[in-house]
């Protein structure tokens, strides 16, 4: 409630709560960390933390929602029944949820082309890389690093600039 005694936001019911997650989820690309999920849910000044935390944990148990180490994903089920009731969602959350969407949807768009890995073994440990274009693979490589630090930091700056490195070596190569 603000100063007056108005309630902010437009949603107040679990059940919206649980729908505008749903909506956002659906709208991803693939897995999204806790944080990002709970400032996107944040699009409406009605959501209290508590009832989000309670909502999300609901949405998991009912199968709505997969839970991993990298955070959270819609399942079938959730996208189905998302698909059904997301337009009781009032316009101006709907649309204040998609103008915060597009950054986001971009960066995991990106990261699932890219991958950077490693594995230790017997014979040292190696790194592998890759990136796709939305068609395919572009570039993969596998390269034995000195330790696991060298490998965790060659992870770290392919994951930054995959797109330059991958120029780098094809203007490398062309020469």
């Amino acid at each position: 409630m603000d100063n007056y005694g108005y309630t902010r936001g437009f949603i107040h019911e679990k059940l919206d709560i649980k729908i505008l997650i749903l909506f956002i989820l659906r709208r991803l690309p693939g897995t999204v960390d806790p944080e990002t999920l709970l400032e996107l849910c944040q699009c409406d000044e009605g959501i209290s933390y508590f009832d989000y935390s309670d909502c999300l944990h609901e949405l998991v148990e009912t199968g709505h929602v997969t839970e991993s180490e990298e955070g959270y994903a819609i399942t079938e089920k959730g996208a189905r029944n998302a698909d059904t009731v997301e337009s009781s969602l009032p316009y101006s959350v709907r649309s204040k949820a998609m103008r915060l969407l597009a950054p986001v949807e971009e960066r995991l768009r990106r990261a699932a082309m890219i991958t950077a890995r490693h594995t230790q073994d017997e014979s040292g440990c190696t790194v592998e890389l890759a990136m796709g274009d939305g068609k395919g693979e572009v570039i993969r490589m596998t390269m034995l690093c000195a330790d696991e630090e060298q490998a965790r930091q060659i992870e770290k700056h392919f994951r930054r600039d995959a797109e330059g490195y991958y120029q780098k070596i094809v203007q490398l190569l062309s020469e």
